[in-house]
């Protein structure tokens, strides 16, 4: 990708979800004027911050404003709302008030990683603007991507030195844990963010192609195509166990299969004597690719179904021998701050580089902004590895685009059946259209972020009707075979709607339909999209069901729920999603179903 462009491939699909992220996430922490002196005089100073640190940022801004701090004789008024960092970008590219009516333009803009004022940079300079990110900015804190083994896995993997990424993330898919001598563990897979939507994900990303090249800066548009590289970068990706939109997801599964692990109890939802609890949590990922401060809370405890109760097994965070990409969490100060308030800014941040703040980033997790760790986080994430790292210079943004353009070649590819309730109910009107025109729509742009490398599969379900299901109660529409969009989006619009819900049926079909045509190479899932719940009295068994779709770690196939509209049954999608280490989406609030659909294609 050239810098003449002014959009990329991935930026639409990033943006679109990002701004309806921004509208559920985004937390909007205004801080109010402080009981103690008169401030009616002091500078009003308004940050954006990235989400998972804008909750702390508006505790220090409240703190801040009821010091007696002064800067050149006045005071300052700082208050702090939360906005997703992809969403905080395209909002300055493309104007703040029209993209972001709801919340104040910023003088400080506080991303989560350097990677957003690169890109930045490009759009304006593409746009023919005065860049507003024209430089590097300092830290106001740090953190490390990282590799998060639970302990005994790490344990075992230590035992051989320090390894780079392809020997951690590129373990044999057919070998897996036996070349550990733990052949009961299976095969090796890892949880990562889809790189269009996280940051983490994103560098994440950055780090294999570095870690190809053996090098720890300069990364080029030439270095990708090499074909050692691409070969490096795919072998890596091959042993995913599935994509995600959010780490924090993965962990809280993690934390929930440790939990039912722990406690014995079926009625906790852990082990039987036969195995697993129907509808248990389970996990097939042996490692989880990831910012360090997030393992952190994990073994803190703070991800988890009781905050507080550290896991019974903690993760350990391995950094590899080559390096590591850091996000850098930069402080910038806007161009459309004025004098006073650009002062004010840099008391601002002066404020959050002393010592009781940084205390306070330290005990979320995250290094000083001098990227120093506290011993408390070296004892809580490393196992007493406290090795000085070696970190790699984000690359120019030309060079990300091109990691985002060729990884969509290089991804695991997916084996995928979509099943759409057409029950009556989804005649319902939402507006001025039928729940089975938004839900359809909706699948028809989501799918867009597929190719033709991936295998998908169309089934409709509802009950048996005559006369297009006149002895069991879903279809084949499609059968698996490598994606055609316009096809499948025309087979789609042109279901028929009648009939109940055979929600049960469906899945265990569709599950079985899919096991039987698995393919190690791929991820393997079942989507299910229904705005009700089960209305067919032949299979009303939601335990049996859950037993029957448990993941199989040897050969896992994973089923993704979308629950659309008011009348859809969510906690059952979500004990069936997870029972196969899969993931539900609510889109029960129907303007949010876009959104999912993204979110949930972006899973492959």
């Amino acid at each position: 990708m050239t810098t003449g462009r002014p959009a990329r491939q991935w930026l639409p699909y990033l943006v679109s979800v990002v701004a309806g992220l921004a509208v559920i996430v985004a937390a909007y922490l205004v801080v109010g004027p402080a009981t103690g002196p008169d401030r009616r005089d002091c500078v009003v100073l308004q940050v954006s911050s990235s989400t998972e640190k804008s909750e702390l940022l508006g505790r220090l801004a409240a703190r801040y404003n009821d010091s007696d701090r002064r800067f050149d004789g006045r005071c300052a008024q700082v208050s702090v709302h939360g906005l997703n960092s992809g969403a905080a970008m395209e909002a300055l590219a493309g104007g703040w008030a029209a993209r972001q009516p709801q919340l104040p333009a910023p003088q400080v803009w506080l991303p989560t990683s350097s990677l957003w004022t690169a890109r930045l940079r490009v759009l304006d300079t593409t746009a023919g603007r005065t860049p507003q990110t024209p430089g590097r900015y300092p830290s106001i804190a740090n953190s490390p991507l990282v590799v998060a083994m639970p302990q005994d896995r790490a344990e075992l993997v230590r035992q051989r030195g320090q390894l780079g990424w392809a020997e951690l993330l590129g373990l044999s898919g057919d070998t897996g844990w036996a070349a550990y001598g733990r052949p009961e563990w299976g095969s090796f897979t890892f949880g990562k963010d889809n790189p269009n939507l996280s940051t983490s994900g994103l560098a994440a990303t950055i780090a294999t192609y570095y870690a190809a090249v053996n090098r720890a800066s300069d990364l080029t548009v030439a270095d990708l195509a090499k074909p050692a590289v691409t070969q490096f970068v795919r072998r890596i990706e091959a042993n995913v166990s599935h994509y995600s939109d959010d780490s924090v997801d993965l962990l809280r599964d993690l934390a929930e299969a440790d939990r039912a692990a722990a406690d014995p109890s079926p009625t906790a939802g852990g082990p039987t004597a036969d195995g697993p609890a129907a509808g248990a949590p389970v996990t097939d990922m042996s490692a989880v690719v990831l910012q360090e401060e997030l393992v952190y809370l994990y073994n803190e405890g703070q991800l988890g179904p009781t905050p507080g109760q550290r896991p019974r097994m903690p993760l350990v965070a391995i950094h590899p021998k080559e390096g590591t990409f850091n996000l850098d969490h930069p402080y910038v100060v806007l161009p459309s701050a004025e004098a006073p308030q650009a002062a004010a800014a840099a008391d601002f941040l002066a404020y959050l580089q002393d010592a009781p703040q940084q205390r306070s980033f330290a005990e979320l997790g995250f290094r000083d902004h001098e990227r120093r760790p506290s011993d408390a986080l070296v004892a809580a994430v490393s196992a007493g590895d406290a090795a000085p790292l070696t970190y790699f210079d984000p690359p120019e943004p030309e060079v990300v685009d091109a990691i985002l353009d060729g990884w969509a070649t290089l991804r695991k590819k997916a084996n995928i059946l979509f099943a759409v309730d057409t029950s009556g109910s989804m005649e319902a009107k939402v507006g001025s259209r039928t729940r089975f025109q938004v839900a359809t729509g909706a699948a028809g742009r989501g799918i867009g972020l597929l190719n033709s490398a991936d295998q998908v599969a169309l089934w409709s379900f509802s009950s048996e009707t005559r006369p297009h299901r006149p002895t069991r109660p879903y279809s084949e529409e499609l059968k698996l075979a490598p994606f055609d969009r316009d096809r499948f989006t025309d087979r789609l619009s042109g279901l028929r709607v009648e009939g109940n819900t055979a929600l049960y049926a469906t899945v265990r079909a569709a599950h079985r339909h899919l096991t039987q045509r698995y393919d190690p190479n791929r991820i393997n899932a079942v989507v299910i999209l229904t705005d009700g719940k089960n209305e067919y009295p032949k299979d009303q068994d939601l335990d049996r069901l859950l037993a029957d779709i448990a993941l199989d770690p040897q050969r896992p196939v994973k089923v993704f729920c979308i629950a659309f509209d008011q009348q859809s049954d969510f906690a059952s999608l979500d004990r069936i999603a997870k029972a196969s280490a899969g993931k539900a989406f609510d889109a029960t609030d129907p303007t949010t179903i876009d959104d999912a659909f993204v979110k949930l294609v972006s899973s492959f």
